[in-house]
């Protein structure tokens, strides 16, 4: 039976936020501010969940979603909304973890970092699937909350070229002697090229290999096979080995990588992400910096042409590596520096014999820097950088850390804003600026 709702707010699974009765009800594909019909499909101890039957009386800034896989399609959450209302949900969910979790509050609120709102999407996975009731092979994403493939034949968050290749990949899994033997498609797409990454559990046979050299001639892509494990990830033709990289031309720098490794999904933002973090770090000719979870070196090299020294620190040693051949290839070796060590395993110590620095950049997966955090507290005044700049792509653990430095290592939260780095999704990135509180 339905029932009408009045929405307050969004959550970050785009589902509109009421109460009744004094219990919180999730309402999907509810806008703030609307007046909705909708039935309650399931019911919690703290919380309803229920679905949308009829608009009443509309937001403003509800729109019409542009993709026909909208609502079935796990991928996108916010394409009913307006993206300059998506972005503003993503800052309230900032500034809302900062309070609740970190109990800070940034003295000054960050312009948003904005970039294009479709075919944005420079890495992807799909996942492969022999449907026989669906009349084959689909590719694609998972539904919403559920472990389904899509069937879909395009996606308009993906590049148009890698959109197009949806429908031919169906038909040439389908075409191979083990569709059901292969999970997923990994795209990574660089500056000028387009590289999948096959997953597939049993051998391939030679009629197979003939099928996927054939299919990326015809269609201007590179095949990556991957038998087992990610360290058995080779080039379809070794000539394809070094084919992927993408440029920074604020700084004159090309960052070569393999499809196995993190790259940031929207090329367009990370520019423009990178350029901020820079200038809030304010590093000088004669600064030492520290570029922890430097990945690649996606700021290591552009710190470097700045800095005195950089040293990029992280867990992985085929990324440490290859950010060590980039600084190589782009005349920055003699500035740069890269340490192997799992920064969620970390001491003051450690801190100590490979410091002092004068500036600090974050830049941590989903976990955080919880344990950086806690040894950068634990420094004394005099060793711990004057300024850290945290790129985070996930709010709790932001905040969380975000209370370390300030109740325990004297910092202060200078600014914090958001980075609409994945547009329509409730992925909320973000950048946040620390500097040390100076006692007179």
């Amino acid at each position: 039976m339905s029932e009408s709702f009045d929405i307050e707010s969004l959550d970050l699974e785009a589902r509109g936020v009421a109460h009744r009765d004094g219990k919180v009800v999730f309402v999907e594909g509810a806008l703030p501010g609307e007046r909705v019909l909708a039935r309650v499909t399931r019911r919690k101890p703290s919380f309803d969940v229920a679905a949308l039957d009829r608009v009443i009386r509309p937001s403003a800034q509800r729109v019409t979603p542009p993709c026909p896989n909208f609502g079935i399609c796990g991928g996108c959450a916010m394409q009913h909304l307006e993206p300059a209302a998506q972005v503003a949900v993503k800052q309230r969910a900032l500034e809302d973890s900062l309070w609740h979790i970190g109990k800070v509050r940034p003295r000054r609120i960050l312009p948003p970092l904005h970039g294009p709102s479709w075919g944005y999407r420079y890495r992807a996975r799909f996942s492969v699937r022999l449907v026989d009731k669906k009349g084959g092979v689909l590719v694609g994403f998972r539904e919403k909350r559920g472990s389904h493939v899509v069937d879909m034949t395009e996606c308009l968050v993906l590049p148009p070229r890698v959109s197009a290749l949806l429908r031919p990949l169906r038909a040439l899994i389908g075409a191979m002697s083990t569709p059901d033997r292969i999970p997923q498609i990994e795209v990574s797409v660089g500056d000028g090229v387009v590289v999948l990454l096959m997953r597939h559990l049993q051998p391939l046979t030679d009629e197979d290999v003939g099928l996927l050299a054939r299919f990326g001639d015809r269609h201007d892509v590179v095949w990556w096979l991957q038998p087992k494990g990610v360290e058995t990830a080779h080039p379809l033709r070794a000539r394809d080995a070094d084919v992927l990289a993408y440029d920074l031309p604020e700084f004159g720098l090309r960052m070569p990588y393999r499809p196995t490794d993190f790259t940031q999904v929207n090329h367009a933002v990370n520019r423009t992400l990178i350029a901020r973090a820079l200038a809030l770090l304010d590093a000088g000719e004669n600064d030492r910096v520290a570029d922890m979870f430097c990945g690649l070196g996606n700021f290591s090299l552009p710190l470097a042409l700045r800095a005195r020294a950089v040293v990029g620190v992280e867990g992985s040693k085929a990324l440490t590596d290859r950010a060590g051949e980039a600084a190589a290839a782009n005349g920055l070796a003699h500035r740069t520096r890269f340490l192997t060590q799992d920064l969620f395993d970390i001491s003051p110590q450690w801190l100590r014999d490979i410091g002092p620095f004068e500036r600090m950049v974050f830049d941590p997966p989903r976990e955080g820097a919880h344990a950086l955090s806690l040894a950068l507290a634990a420094l004394e005044p005099a060793a711990r950088p004057r300024r850290i700049v945290y790129v985070s792509c996930n709010p709790a653990t932001l905040a969380r850390d975000a209370g370390i430095l300030v109740r325990d290592g004297g910092y202060d939260l200078a600014s914090a804003g958001v980075v609409n780095m994945f547009p329509h999704t409730g992925h909320v990135e973000s950048i946040a600026v620390f500097d040390q509180q100076m006692k007179p």
